[in-house]
């Protein structure tokens, strides 16, 4: 998860209207604005104001049956930013490599790829995975949006299955997607 839309996410959630709003939501009922409105003691076009910040950060999404718009609560994006927080505080600072942990990843580094810089495999070990797909992502910018026809050229430097490998990028934390477009996250949010 990109450090930046943690910290939006974070920065909307510290509003005592709107953490009531998530709690209502949070019954499992769906509610109106109107309701909404009711439940609270506002006007509905506050409850709109708060709604449309909680949608920026996807902590809510809406239905509408015929004339009426139903807001539900969107848990999974909860968790996920939730996660992402925990996920920066467990792996906290990174630590300096000492000499021994630079030899073993030269080591697999010499393992997993050919002298031309290809990779052979991809290894089937973690551990090892995540020095190969760390040693890949070197040619990649922080800060730098990327398409998918971007990430997947520079993949097939290393090996010609770039679907896996990006998918990898993803589920490591390497990397953040939207709407196609690739951004590395900060070092602190990859996965070890």
């Amino acid at each position: 998860m990109q450090l930046d839309k943690l910290v939006n996410f974070y920065k909307v959630m510290g509003d005592k209207t709107r953490i009531k709003l998530i709690v209502l939501l949070a019954s499992g009922q769906s509610f109106s604005g109107q309701d909404l409105a009711d439940k609270l003691g506002v006007k509905p076009p506050t409850i709109s104001h708060h709604i449309s910040k909680l949608k920026e950060v996807s902590a809510v999404y809406e239905r509408r049956e015929k004339n009426t718009v139903y807001y539900y609560l969107n848990e999974k994006s909860l968790k996920q930013h939730s996660n992402g927080l925990f996920d920066i505080l467990n792996r906290g600072v990174k630590g300096e490599v000492t000499m021994k942990q630079h030899k073993e990843k030269e080591q697999i580094l010499q393992n997993f790829l050919t002298k031309e810089g290809k990779l052979k495999t991809i290894p089937a070990q973690r551990k090892k995975k995540l020095i190969v797909f760390e040693h890949i992502l070197n040619g990649l910018e922080m800060g730098i949006k990327y398409s998918e026809k971007e990430i997947n050229e520079h993949i097939k430097q290393f090996h010609e299955d770039y679907s896996t490998i990006r998918r990898e990028f993803i589920i490591n934390h390497y990397m953040y997607r939207e709407a196609g477009i690739y951004e590395m996250n900060p070092q602190e949010m990859w996965l070890k």
